[in-house]
């Protein structure tokens, strides 16, 4: 389903996109758990982003990812985390940044600052690169200064190239085979967070409507990318 672009509207932190912390369940979209694990490996389903707006009420999920199929590992030679992102089909190019899981169990997410506007690698998925999800985020605007790094993701279509550099200098291109808009309280963790045959990519932000009351916006937009042969 092609989303629709994200409108401008006044919170700052924007980006609002689904949290899941794992435990004894995940907790659903943009709820703030009390408790959490350690980052997970990259076998595992990892969490969503955390968001600042109020929090929702929680759904449950399976906490364990789909085993992931037998098929040849196309890794890099290192593990290097990325360190630039470039998707020239809606002017991105810019530096990335790294985030982790907050002492709270959520994700952390860019904070208000020079690196708002970046965007930002979940350290607890794999490398771009290796076999599994790689998990990038980034917010869709701001109230201080508009659309932010992943203000057009809703326009990727299949086909449109994405590339990671790493901090090996080595670069990772992936083809974006869907875009979705999809509802916060029905968001596809698995599909997104679980193990895949090989390498491929997310790119995650907000969408659709924003919520007055809530002071955030109602869906989220996911991006799916391959890595290239």
């Amino acid at each position: 389903m092609s989303p629709s672009r994200p409108r401008v509207r006044g919170v700052l932190t924007a980006l609002a996109v689904v949290l899941a912390v794992l435990g004894l369940a995940l907790v659903g979209v943009g709820a703030l758990a009390s408790t959490g694990p350690p980052a997970p490996s990259a076998a595992e389903a990892a969490p969503p982003v955390a968001t600042t707006a109020p929090t929702a009420a929680p759904t449950t999920a399976p906490t364990t990812a789909p085993t992931a199929a037998a098929g040849p590992r196309q890794e890099p030679a290192s593990g290097a985390p990325p360190v630039a992102l470039d998707i020239p089909a809606i002017g991105v190019s810019g530096p990335v940044d790294s985030v982790g899981l907050a002492p709270d169990g959520t994700l952390e997410v860019p904070a208000p600052g020079p690196g708002y506007d970046h965007a930002a690698w979940y350290r607890g998925s794999p490398t771009p690169g290796r076999v599994g999800p790689a998990v990038i985020l980034g917010h869709v605007d701001s109230a201080a200064a508009g659309p932010s790094v992943f203000y057009r993701l809703g326009d990727l279509r299949p086909g449109d190239r994405i590339t990671v550099t790493l901090a090996d200098r080595t670069a990772r291109t992936f083809a974006v085979e869907r875009s979705e808009q999809v509802a916060k309280d029905a968001f596809p963790r698995l599909e997104v967070y679980g193990d895949t045959p090989g390498p491929e990519l997310r790119l995650i932000t907000c969408g659709g409507d924003f919520d007055d009351a809530a002071r955030s916006y109602r869906d989220n937009t996911v991006v799916f990318a391959r890595l290239l042969a």
